[in-house]
């Protein structure tokens, strides 16, 4: 009988990386990737950094030579329906029906909206390269950008925004940016870098009013402050994108995964933001939503699907560029129960270190590139030591 192998639901790093790894290591069956874009598959940080700034950036993995050469099928402008597990069947929109081997979800995540302002034209999320065009129209000289949202994404567009010469202002609810992440005293110092670059943040506070006609012109706060207002970007977040699988037996809020990406079908994988791997510091499965960490997932289902052991999963991770400045984090300093820097935080130089007992659980990093290969192996020291 003819293999149908291997059907990926979605086009992100997770797939690609899951799709690059098979071929690799000479996986000849079918490979077909369900891409709710009509883009190819294309890298998504950019859109809130040099994006912005440059349309013309290429982002996409590939070309369109490498999937025709390496027998790649793209279902570009489809989206998964529903999965029918016992079937081993992916419906899609379109209404067809792809068999499988093997399935990969990975149709990553969607921005949380707010009702009130998606009826504005002007009202920005931002997701996707049709989401960063949009917004790059509108991010003009003088004009007037309002964030709503202190998360990275926000912040990336709000120094991105100021190098482009736009009067940025951030409203946030929290009384500092990440600090539910990072903690206070990090969370004062992004706010800081911010405020010194000439961005205004309206903190401890929110929207109560979206007003104009067709497009947002001001914004009331819950302070009773106006803001004036040219462009909007929402950025509060993702939710990932699974309604498709309510009926498979899945978890619609992220699927649990081990460290292969199996979920509890057979057959079935999930990788990216779609998935909640275990995470051994915090004792749970967790969704990370992080370019590191899709990539390292979508490469472990690959094994999986090959039949080699997975690799032990590191430290998950991240950067950020913000105004010059690389910022890089591992670990959960949630967990944390004290921190110490080495370095110079108003020059932009320095470490982070959090512990929890003693051993290091987190670090962040900025302008220290080279610091990262040194706090990886101190934290992963920590995860190899739990029990398993």
């Amino acid at each position: 009988m003819d293999s149908h192998g291997v059907v990926i639901a979605g086009g992100g790093l997770a797939a690609q990386r899951c799709t690059e790894r098979l071929r690799r290591r000479g996986y000849d069956a079918p490979i077909r990737i369900v891409c709710g874009e009509s883009h190819l598959p294309y890298d998504r940080p950019p859109l809130s950094k040099e994006h912005l700034t440059d349309g013309e950036r290429k982002l996409s993995f590939r070309d369109s030579d490498w999937y025709a050469d390496n027998s790649v099928e793209l279902l570009l402008g489809e989206r998964a329906a529903r999965l029918d597990a016992a079937a081993h069947t992916l419906e899609l929109e379109s209404g067809d029906a792809l068999r499988y081997d093997q399935l990969l979800i990975a149709t990553g995540a969607a921005p949380r909206l707010l009702p009130a302002a998606a009826r504005f034209s002007n009202s920005l999320a931002l997701r996707t390269v049709a989401d960063a065009a949009a917004l790059r129209e509108r991010l003009l000289p003088g004009s007037r950008l309002v964030i709503v949202g202190a998360g990275f994404i926000g912040l990336e567009v709000a120094a991105t925004a100021r190098g482009l010469g736009v009067e940025v202002t951030i409203v946030e609810l929290e009384e500092l940016p990440l600090a539910g992440i990072l903690g206070p005293q990090l969370g004062r110092w992004f706010a800081a870098m911010h405020a010194d670059e000439g961005v205004s943040l309206a903190l401890s506070t929110g929207v109560s009013e979206f007003r104009g006609n067709g497009s947002v012109e001001e914004i009331a706060l819950s302070d009773g402050r106006i803001l004036p207002c040219d462009a909007l970007v929402v950025a509060i977040g993702v939710s990932p994108a699974l309604e498709w699988l309510e009926g498979s037996g899945l978890d619609t809020g992220g699927v649990p995964v081990d460290l292969a990406g199996r979920t509890s079908l057979p057959g079935v994988y999930a990788a990216g933001d779609s998935a909640r791997p275990w995470e051994p510091l915090l004792g749970t499965h967790v969704r990370s939503e992080h370019w590191e960490a899709a990539a390292a997932q979508g490469s472990a289902v690959a094994d999986a699907i090959l039949g080699r052991e997975p690799a032990s999963r590191g430290a998950s991770s991240f950067w950020s560029d913000q105004y010059g400045v690389r910022v890089q984090y591992l670990g959960h300093a949630g967990i944390a129960d004290s921190v110490s820097i080495d370095g110079d935080p108003a020059e932009r130089d320095f470490t982070a270190l959090f512990t929890r007992r003693g051993e290091p659980v987190a670090a962040l990093m900025a302008g220290r590139p080279r610091a990262l290969p040194e706090m990886r192996r101190l934290i992963e020291r920590t995860l190899h030591e739990l029990p398993s």
